[in-house]
C-alpha cells in the first residue's frame, strides 16, 4: 500500500545525490508499494523533520487545518536562517553609520525597509513551497541557456561580494577579541573553515544546524541589547525616529544604504530552498496553504528579531556619536575602539561585547552564504557532487579574493571602508537579477497554479522591487559619476550601463512562450489531485 506519511518527492538535484547531507535527507523518500495489506508504513529517517501527519488513506484535505503551536514549531527554522542576511556585517556597518551620521532619524526607514524585505522573502518561500523546487532550479528550466548562465554568474558575483564582507567582518571580530594578536588574514583562514562545520552539522541533523543559528542569533541579540542598555539611548527620540519620517540632504547616502541592504540576491534564492526542508504535498492545495501560513508567521517573527537587533546597533551609535567629530569616519574596523573610548571598560568591556556580537553576525552569515552558494550552483548548473566538495568550491570562490583583500588592506582602515563601499555597489547591481525572476515566476500560473499571486499583491511586489532598484540605481549613478574620470573610462561605463539595462529590460519583458515540461506535469497532477 502507499505510505500515508509520504507527501512528495521533490524534483531537485539534491534528491538524486546520495551524499548531499541532511538537507537531502529531509526531503521525502519515494513512495513505496507493497502487495501485503498488513505491512506497516515505512518509518521516515530518524532525523527527518515531519510537519504533516495524515490519517491512513487520506491524501487531500477538505480545508486548511486549524492553527497549531506544535506544528508552527515544526515549521520554525528556515525563516531564521533567512533572517541572517539582514544581520550580516555589511548591514551592521550600515546601521552604525546611519546612527552616527543621522541619529535616530532613519529608524522609520529601517522599519519600512525590513517590511519590504519581508514581502520579497515571503514570495521566495511561496514559490519554494508551491512548486517543490527552489528559484535557481526554476530559472534553469524556464529561461534560455544564455540567460540562465548570465543569471548564475550575477548570483555568484553578488554572493562573493557579500561573502567578502562577512568573512572580513568575522576576521575583524577575531582581531578585537584577541587584542590584535590575530591579523586579518589569519581571521580569514579561520572563518573559511565553516564549510566543514556545515558538512558535519548536516550529518547530525537539520535541527542541529538550525540550533546553531539560534545560538548565534541569540548571541547577537544579547550582545547588542547589552550595549543598548549600557549606553541608554533616548526612548523618546527612538520612538519619534520610528514613527515620524524624516530625511535630510546630509543623510541621503545613509538612507540609501539602509534600503539597499534589505534585499540580498543570494538570500532570495536561499529561502526558496530552505522551505523544502519540511515535507508538504504540492498536489494538496490545503496542505500547501497551511505550510505558507506557518512560514508567513515564522518569517515575520524572524525579521522582527532582526529589526530589533539592527535598531539596537543604530540607537547605540546614534547616542554615542551623532553630532561628534568621529561620526563621519566611523566604520566596522574602528567602531569597537570608538565605543571603548566613549564608554570605557567596566566588568564587561564594551569593546569585547561588540566583538562577540560582530563575530556571531559574521560567522552566521558566512555559513548561510556557503549554503546559498551550494543551492545556486547546483540549481542553475544542475551539478551533482559530494556535499563537502560543493561546500569547498563555493567557499573557495569567496575565500581567494578575500585573502587577497585581507593582505592588501590589513593595516588600512580607510582602504577597508572604500572596499566595503565597492562591495555594496557590487551587490546592489545584482538585485534585479534575483528579484525580477522571482516576481516573474511567482506571478506565472503555469508555474504556481492556484498559488499564483493576485493582481494587487503583484502590483505591490513590483512597486517595492522598482523602488529598491531605483534607490540602488541612485547609489550606482552617484558612485560611477564620481569614478568615471576621462573619456575612455566614461565610454566603458556607458557601454556597461547599456548592457546592464538591456538585460533588465529582457527579464522584465520575458514571458515563457510555453510552460516547461516540469510545469505542465505538475499542473496536470495538481488538477487531477484536486478533482479526486
Amino acid at each position: 500500500m502507499t505510505d500515508p506519511t509520504v507527501s512528495r518527492q521533490v524534483n531537485s538535484p539534491l534528491k538524486r545525490n546520495e551524499s548531499n547531507g541532511e538537507f537531502k535527507r529531509l526531503l521525502l523518500p519515494e513512495t513505496s508499494q507493497s502487495d501485503d495489506p498488513n505491512e506497516s508504513p515505512a518509518e521516515p529517517p530518524e532525523n527527518q523533520v515531519l510537519t504533516v501527519e495524515e490519517e491512513e488513506g487520506e491524501t487531500t484535505l477538505e480545508s486548511v487545518p486549524p492553527f497549531s503551536w506544535a506544528k508552527l514549531w515544526k515549521f520554525t527554522g528556515p525563516g531564521f536562517l533567512m533572517s541572517i542576511a539582514f544581520l550580516d556585517p555589511g548591514n551592521i556597518e550600515g546601521d552604525l553609520q546611519a546612527g552616527a551620521v543621522a541619529g535616530y532619524s532613519l529608524l522609520w526607514l529601517l522599519l519600512w525597509a525590513t517590511l519590504m524585505g519581508l514581502l520579497i522573502q515571503l514570495l521566495s518561500a511561496r514559490i519554494g513551497v508551491a512548486t517543490g523546487r527552489h528559484l535557481a532550479e526554476i530559472c534553469r528550466s524556464e529561461y534560455p541557456s544564455w540567460a540562465r548562465i548570465l543569471l548564475w554568474f550575477m548570483a555568484e558575483v553578488a554572493l562573493i561580494g557579500a561573502d567578502i564582507q562577512e568573512v572580513i567582518g568575522s576576521a575583524i571580530a577575531l582581531q578585537i577579541l584577541t587584542r590584535g594578536f590575530l591579523p586579518i588574514w589569519a581571521g580569514v583562514i579561520i572563518t573559511s573553515l565553516d564549510c566543514f562545520l556545515i558538512s558535519y552539522l548536516e550529518k547530525c541533523g537539520m535541527r542541529k544546524l538550525e540550533g546553531l543559528f539560534a545560538v548565534l542569533i541569540a548571541t547577537m541579540a544579547l550582545s547588542f541589547a547589552w550595549m543598548f542598555n549600557e549606553t541608554k539611548p533616548s526612548g523618546e527620540e527612538l520612538i519619534i525616529g520610528i514613527l515620524i519620517p524624516k530625511l535630510g540632504s546630509k543623510t541621503i547616502r545613509q538612507a540609501v544604504g539602509v534600503v539597499g541592504c534589505v534585499i540580498t540576491p543570494h538570500n532570495v534564492f536561499l529561502h526558496s530552498a530552505l522551505v523544502q526542508s519540511r515535507k508538504t504535498n504540492p498536489k494538496d492545495i490545503h496542505r500547501v496553504q497551511e505550510a505558507l501560513n506557518y512560514y508567513n508567521i515564522e518569517s515575520t517573527a524572524a525579521l522582527f528579531v532582526s529589526f530589533m537587533i539592527n535598531l539596537f546597533v543604530t540607537a547605540v551609535f546614534a547616542k554615542g556619536f551623532y553630532g561628534t567629530k568621529q561620526a563621519d569616519s566611523i566604520g566596522l574596523v574602528n567602531a569597537g575602539h570608538y565605543l571603548q573610548e566613549k564608554y570605557g571598560g567596566g566588568v564587561f568591556p564594551i569593546l569585547y561585547i561588540w566583538g562577540i556580537g560582530l563575530l556571531a553576525a559574521g560567522q552566521s552569515s558566512t555559513i548561510t552564504g556557503t549554503y546559498a552558494g551550494q543551492f545556486i550552483m547546483e540549481g542553475f548548473l544542475d551539478l551533482q557532487m559530494e556535499q563537502w566538495l560543493s561546500a569547498f568550491i563555493t567557499r573557495s570562490f569567496a575565500i581567494v579574493p578575500t585573502m587577497v583583500v585581507a593582505l592588501m588592506f590589513n593595516t588600512s582602515e580607510g582602504s577597508l571602508d572604500v572596499l566595503n563601499e565597492w562591495l555594496n555597489i557590487l551587490q546592489s547591481m545584482q538585485i534585479p537579477f534575483a528579484v525580477i525572476p522571482l516576481l516573474t515566476m511567482v506571478s506565472n500560473e503555469h508555474i504556481m497554479g492556484v498559488f499564483k499571486i493576485g493582481p494587487s499583491l503583484e502590483k505591490l511586489a513590483w512597486t517595492v522591487a522598482v523602488f529598491v532598484m531605483m534607490i540602488n540605481g541612485y547609489l550606482l549613478l552617484d558612485f560611477f559619476m564620481a569614478a568615471a574620470n576621462g573619456f575612455f573610462v566614461g565610454l566603458l561605463v556607458f557601454a556597461g550601463v547599456v548592457t546592464y539595462v538591456s538585460f533588465i529590460i529582457y527579464l522584465v519583458s520575458y514571458r515563457s512562450s510555453q510552460s516547461s515540461s516540469w510545469s505542465s506535469l505538475e499542473m496536470s497532477q495538481r488538477v487531477v489531485s484536486t478533482e479526486t
